[in-house]
Parts: structure tokens; C-alpha cells; sequence
């Protein structure tokens, strides 16, 4: 299978990418809509990942932490989509897009159902103990190039 991510330049991309993220945070797991979509949305790049028939399956977004580091945030894969590779292939074009702009470190925070996800892709949890965010358990990590 192959998947393939791009970088959204559309309204009607971003469009896809509020729905996975409304299916995925709001709908499933009980995120409040209202700090869903947040005041990062315009800095931030997003990106989707499409399965091979086009239908948009995973999203995510990069923003600007510090100098050298990007902050990736809101990956999410819908529920057909989980544990086929989308995920990763999501957080593969993001630190690309990353690196692009000089990023040499990535922070996230992860939700604690996901750390084992995030440190396959080289990630190092940071956080000295889980934290509520949305009312999710996460914890920060980081990956260093």
C-alpha cells in the first residue's frame, strides 16, 4: 500500500483536515471543539495523508517552537486508517517540512495510549510524569537530529 502526504495548500485540504480532526478529537475521544481549533491554525503547516483510492485518511500540523525546533501537533488517523502506517507517514512529512526550515528538534505531546507510537519514531519522553491537557493524559517528548 501506498500512502501518499502532501502539504496543504487549499481551503478545501484544511477542510479534510478540521474533519479528521473533528471525527478523531472531537467526536471520539470528547475534546471540547472550542480548543480544538485553536489560534495556531493560520502559523501552522498542515498536512494530509491519502490512501491510494484519494480519500484523506491522517492530518497533522507543524509549528515554529523556538529558533531551531518545530512543534508538531493535532496527528490524528481515522479509525480505518490506524496501525497501517499513516500515522507515521504523517509525522515523516512534517519533520521533513521541519528540517526544511532548519528545525534540528521536535517536541510533541503526546497522548499516553500513543507514547510507544511516538518513540518508534525516534521520540524521548521528557515529561517527568503524565499531564491533563482536554482532559487526555499526555506527555511531552522530544526528538533530537
Amino acid at each position: 500500500m501506498r500512502i501518499r502526504t502532501e502539504q496543504i495548500m487549499t481551503e478545501e485540504q484544511f477542510q479534510h483536515a478540521l474533519e479528521i480532526r473533528m471525527i478523531v478529537f472531537v467526536h471520539e475521544q470528547g475534546v471540547p471543539l472550542d480548543i480544538e481549533v485553536d489560534e495556531h491554525e493560520n502559523e501552522a503547516t498542515h498536512v494530509l495523508a491519502f490512501d491510494e483510492t484519494g480519500v484523506p485518511i491522517a492530518t497533522g500540523r507543524i509549528r515554529q517552537y523556538a529558533e531551531d525546533t518545530g512543534k508538531l501537533e493535532r496527528i490524528a488517523v481515522r479509525a480505518e486508517g490506524r496501525g497501517k502506517g499513516y500515522g507515521a507517514a504523517v509525522m515523516q512529512k512534517l519533520e521533513e517540512i521541519g528540517r526544511s526550515r532548519g528545525y534540528c528538534k521536535f517536541v510533541l505531546e503526546a497522548q499516553t495510549h500513543a507514547e510507544k507510537f511516538y518513540e518508534k519514531l525516534g521520540y524521548t519522553t521528557v515529561s517527568t510524569e503524565p499531564f491533563l491537557d482536554a482532559g487526555i493524559w499526555h506527555v511531552r517528548m522530544v526528538k533530537q537530529d
